[in-house]
């Protein structure tokens, strides 16, 4: 498998430092959950159902005239490739490396590309895949942008997908309003902005003949009962969403400033995470791991990515190891 965020428990064994003991920045998800709401028995008991007021409540939340549940965006990214025949993907990179995976494993033909080569190369592409706002970099592609793109790819029976993961903090820069046109695929992860990967869900935003194929190549039951009512709650709850964006914003600004004043200024970023290139990179990791503190490490490009700490004692605690290894290193 991939390398991904979060492996705590493999820095615990690898570092000899007790899980308690750790400040766990690896992966950018939101440092602050929402509260579980009492979840009833019978959601345990009963096979889960379709339109029990979780796609309603999706639908309000995205701004999505229809959509597909699924069990963490993950299920889709391995899933869509296999509608396709054999095609030419592009991919907009560095990008989360699951998708590349995916789209190779299925047969099709991969060509990663940057920013200035997609108009160039847009028109021998079959499929144009891209994380926005970018992970790890955090660069973000504006939404007139994306459109052009997808209509020219859309004019050949081609496909724009848009995994937006990171995207909750900033709705405005979506088009997930646009993506019942034929050829648009936007993805939406549930865990990130809420705090609460753990349940694994999320949401495909897609012209309703495609979502009947992909949920038809999924089978049912593909989000737990408990999940579907947890999910519901969180949705609705318009007042925590503001606050969440409020305090996700001014915590990244916080986070950027901190590796600013110790000489890492961000190369990138978004409202979950900061993203540091260095050559120093697996110095860097290895220096905060052996304080207890996990970042996630990038070979290639060289880089760091930092998430979010959830209070002052863990900013401070970040801090001054941060200042310990500009001290070091300078």
């Amino acid at each position: 498998m991939l390398e991904h965020g979060g492996r705590l428990l493999r820095a615990v064994r690898q570092y000899g430092i007790a899980r308690e003991d750790w400040l766990d920045l690896s992966s950018g998800i939101a440092p602050w959950p929402y509260p579980i709401p009492s979840i009833p028995i019978e959601a345990w008991a009963r096979l889960p159902e379709t339109e029990d007021g979780l796609e309603q409540a999706a639908r309000r939340y995205y701004g999505a005239r229809q959509l597909l549940p699924v069990a963490g965006s993950q299920a889709a990214i391995q899933a869509l490739p296999t509608l396709r025949p054999s095609s030419r993907v592009g991919v907009l990179s560095p990008c989360y490396a699951e998708h590349t995976q995916a789209w190779r494993r299925a047969g099709h033909t991969l060509v990663e590309l940057d920013d200035a080569e997609v108009d160039a190369a847009l028109d021998r592409l079959d499929v144009l895949v891209l994380v926005n706002p970018n992970n790890p970099t955090g660069r973000c592609v504006p939404r007139a942008r994306l459109l052009a793109w997808h209509a020219r790819l859309a004019a050949r029976g081609g496909w724009l997908l848009v995994d937006e993961a990171f995207m909750d903090n900033t709705p405005a820069l979506s088009v997930i309003d646009c993506a019942e046109r034929p050829g648009l695929i936007v993805l939406r992860s549930f865990g990130k902005f809420f705090g609460l990967a753990g349940v694994r869900l999320g949401c495909v935003v897609a012209e309703q003949p495609l979502l009947q194929r992909l949920a038809e190549l999924l089978g049912p039951w593909t989000v737990s009962g408990p999940t579907r009512v947890l999910a519901q709650t969180c949705f609705a709850d318009q007042a925590a969403h503001a606050r969440q964006i409020a305090r996700c914003r001014e915590a990244s600004q916080r986070l950027a400033a901190l590796l600013r004043t110790h000489g890492l200024a961000p190369s990138g970023g978004c409202d979950l995470f900061q993203y540091v290139r260095s050559d120093r990179a697996a110095q860097l990791h290895d220096f905060l791991a052996r304080r207890g503190i996990l970042v996630r490490l990038f070979e290639q490009p060289a880089a760091v990515r930092l998430g979010l700490p959830a209070n002052a004692t863990d900013e401070q605690r970040l801090a001054q190891a941060l200042a310990d290894y500009h001290k070091e290193t300078a």
